[in-house]
């Protein structure tokens, strides 16, 4: 397979094409698939950080400050921000890449806003292959900052190598961290504007949830840290914290473990979405429709319909 202009200049790191590879993978076209079958071989060296939080928690002015612990680090750094959706242009609102604006002379960091798409959990389909584009660039961290309220993102959790809960006091954040979901989507609590009132409260709550879980004899426990991301107090500790995890996991081989569930989930994801194109693909015109209006009129039940669907369009 002959590498194409935009793949080799993604894998030479060149930012132009990085941006033209994204926009690729966002359009779900044949291309993009082509373009990550071209560079996949060169992908799995990046760490995958993701960050998730309701809106208005501080996300993209911690994410901010976690690049330029990275940078001091010596890393190069991706951001893929998931914005939420225009209901205009259908794009992304692009609000975290102004933000994140203070490393737009650093050629060593690339920064890509991305529209949610109205996909459950805030994680645009295609942001997983974005990541690989940015990992086939050489970018050492990419972070991934999502749109929610965090049940809903455990999707984040299928991508990144480690995941973030970002909380703020006086927003019921300490009741939110309770719900079903997000106990097990953190790998590292962060009550960032904790120059606020009740910090130490929700602190004190989620330790005090975390508690009730049992830990096997070295498994991980996630810490509850304290952050101010606009002033830059606490972030040295996260980082140390993201350092200490990546160690932790790498020790006992639960990175590799991660990766590979995340793999089975993403093979699973795409065979599912081929599929449905296949049958949509196959099937006489409106007929899916048809269907759904059927359902709806309490003429058939869903799974009748499905059966129906998949004897027309794949002989089942």
């Amino acid at each position: 397979m002959t590498p194409d202009p935009i793949s080799q200049g993604v894998l030479a790191g060149d930012a132009r094409a990085i941006a033209r590879a994204i926009s690729l993978v966002e359009d779900d076209a044949d291309a993009g698939r082509e373009l990550i079958s071209q560079i996949y071989q060169h992908t799995g060296r990046a760490y995958l950080i993701g960050v998730t939080g309701a809106p208005g928690v501080g996300k993209s002015t911690l994410v901010d400050r976690l690049v330029t612990e990275a940078r001091r680090a010596g890393s190069t750094v991706g951001v893929l921000a998931i914005d939420p959706t225009s209901p205009f242009s259908g794009g992304a609102i692009l609000g975290d890449r102004v933000r994140m604006s203070t490393h737009s002379h650093d050629a060593d960091v690339f920064v890509r806003s991305m529209a949610t798409r109205g996909h459950l959990g805030g994680l645009a389909a295609a942001t997983s292959d974005a990541a690989l584009v940015l990992d086939a660039a050489g970018k050492n961290i990419v972070m991934i900052e999502t749109v929610g309220v965090g049940q809903d993102e455990v999707d984040i959790v299928r991508t990144a190598d480690v995941s973030i809960v970002v909380l703020v006091p006086g927003a019921g954040d300490d009741v939110q961290a309770l719900k079903a979901g997000i106990m097990e989507i953190a790998d590292i609590f962060v009550v960032n504007k904790a120059d606020r009132d009740g910090a130490d409260q929700v602190v004190q709550t989620v330790t005090a949830s975390l508690s009730l879980q049992t830990f096997a004899e070295g498994e991980w426990r996630p810490p509850v840290l304290k952050t101010e991301a606009v002033n830059g107090v606490g972030v040295d500790r996260l980082w140390q914290e993201i350092e200490r995890f990546r160690q932790h996991h790498s020790q006992h081989q639960h990175q590799q473990q991660r990766r590979k569930a995340s793999h089975e989930s993403r093979l699973r994801g795409i065979l599912a979405q081929r599929l449905l194109e296949h049958v949509e693909k196959r099937l006489p015109s409106g007929e899916f429709d048809r269907l759904v209006e059927a359902i709806t009129a309490r003429r058939t039940d869903p799974y009748s319909a499905a059966a129906r669907l998949m004897s027309q369009a794949l002989d089942v």
